[in-house]
């Protein structure tokens, strides 16, 4: 069988492509991971609610009991706020946009029923501007609630995740430790290992997924831990770790998408070529989100396959266009995508819109950075692409970034250092940008 999409099945993505919208915009809600590339530490495909990630047959059955519950006693301000968190958690599972329709009213009713101290319904509405990557209204939604009810562990995470993507890094981690204090669990440990894994301390951040994965006990609880474990080993280029997470990830939930997509990439990585388009195509069938379609994409280019990758760019372009339609604000995403994607221009629009907004985040500073580079403009470029690297963040992406950058300006030693160290970080960590750092590095050693 081939491994290249039938017209029949490049329907079908077409087709899911609205319906990944609510998936690619949620990613967010609680993570404080970019929903979609750079990849890691960012590349969050998936983010567990504020509440913890729940399987679909759990949701199902939550929500029709508090329906039913409601249809009784419909004043019941409580009951609002849990039905908006299950219909939060809907649109994550189901990739559905109408059940974030749904959430917000759910959560407006509850404070219509009892507008004075409802810090549940203003946590919800705050992981709800978060996924619609509001993040200035999900910091101040998050603090009333905090201020209501300080002893909230859900409203402290909120907060620290808004506060994370507005690049106020220590008030992030002070609300992420707050939350570990009132109540540790896979959500708080979580956000504890992002934080770590932020500052560049991998041991640390997998300690404390590995006491997520001791405090979870639901099969959806441990495949999502299992995920983020495989995401730390991929991200330091340790394959057999990576892939020995994300099976047993799948074993306990197979239908955790993101697992599939991370044994996808190892495959890729081992030169199971075969086996990651495969394996990458299901990914896309069940949810055509943006990143994946650039994973499958980058690699048919990295394998000369153009056609293939036009076909799943395509698809990113259809994506963009709804998330535009749905006013969500995704220029981080697309400014990375587009740089790398021969556009330039609009690379640099999106980035420098999002440098605006969000200027202390290093994600923002390493993609202002590229953006830049991409123009031309290489000294501006240098000076973003060295703020990207303040917190000490292990990511290849940033040390190629800055090296191609350094290389640019004529700059050999550093952009060897910083490219030899992106090959140490994870060898692995772009099927396109990974064989051209090795081919910059090559020449600069002949030349030097």
């Amino acid at each position: 069988m081939s491994d290249r999409p039938s017209v029949t099945r490049l329907g079908r993505l077409i087709a899911a492509v609205g319906l990944a919208v609510a998936m690619f915009v949620g990613a967010a809600v609680a993570a404080g991971r970019p929903a979609s590339p750079p990849p890691a530490p960012g590349g969050d495909p998936v983010a567990g609610s504020f509440e913890g990630p729940t399987s679909a047959g759990d949701l199902e059955g939550a929500v029709r009991s508090l329906q039913a519950r409601l249809a009784r006693l419909p004043g019941d301000w409580r009951a609002w706020a849990a039905l908006g968190r299950a219909y939060l958690q809907q649109a994550r599972i189901t990739a559905d946009p109408s059940y974030y329709e749904k959430a917000d009213g759910a959560f407006a009713r509850s404070i219509e029923e009892h507008p004075e101290d409802n810090e549940p319904a203003l946590t919800g509405q705050a992981a709800l501007a978060a996924g619609r990557h509001d993040f200035a209204a999900a910091r101040d939604l998050a603090r009333r609630a905090v201020e209501l009810n300080p002893y909230g562990a859900p409203a402290h995470g909120v907060l620290g995740d808004a506060l994370l993507e507005l690049g106020r890094y220590d008030d992030a981690f002070a609300s992420f430790q707050r939350m570990v204090d009132l109540k540790p669990g896979v959500p708080s440990y979580f956000r504890a290992s992002y934080a770590w894994e932020l500052r560049g301390d991998v041991a640390r951040a997998r300690s404390a997924l590995e006491q997520a994965l001791r405090t979870a006990y639901t099969p959806a609880d441990i495949a999502f831990v299992r995920f983020y474990l495989g995401e730390l080993a991929w991200s330091t280029g340790d394959l057999a770790t990576a892939e020995r997470h994300y099976a047993a990830g799948l074993r306990r939930d197979p239908s955790f998408v993101p697992l599939l997509a991370g044994r996808a990439k190892v495959a890729a990585a081992q030169g199971r070529t075969r086996a990651a388009l495969r394996t990458y195509t299901d990914v896309v069938e069940r949810q055509p989100q943006p990143s994946y379609l650039i994973e499958l994409g980058d690699l048919y280019a990295s394998l000369g396959r153009s056609a293939d990758a036009r076909e799943q760019y395509e698809l990113v372009a259809v994506q963009q266009q709804l998330l535009a339609a749905a006013g969500v604000n995704v220029d981080l995403e697309l400014a990375i995508y587009d740089a790398d994607h021969g556009r330039p221009q609009a690379a640099l629009r999106a980035a420098a819109a999002e440098h605006e907004r969000r200027p202390g985040n290093v994600f923002v500073a390493d993609a202002y950075a590229w953006a830049l580079h991409v123009n031309g403009r290489s000294e501006e470029a240098l000076v973003h692409a060295r703020r990207a690297q303040r917190l000490g963040t292990r990511s290849a992406l940033f040390a190629y970034h800055k090296g191609m950058i350094e290389r640019s300006l004529g700059n050999d030693a550093a952009a060897r250092a910083d490219l030899r160290r992106a090959l140490r970080i994870n060898p692995h960590f772009s099927p396109l940008h990974a064989p051209r750092a090795r081919r910059a590095l090559a020449a600069l050693s002949r030349s030097s």
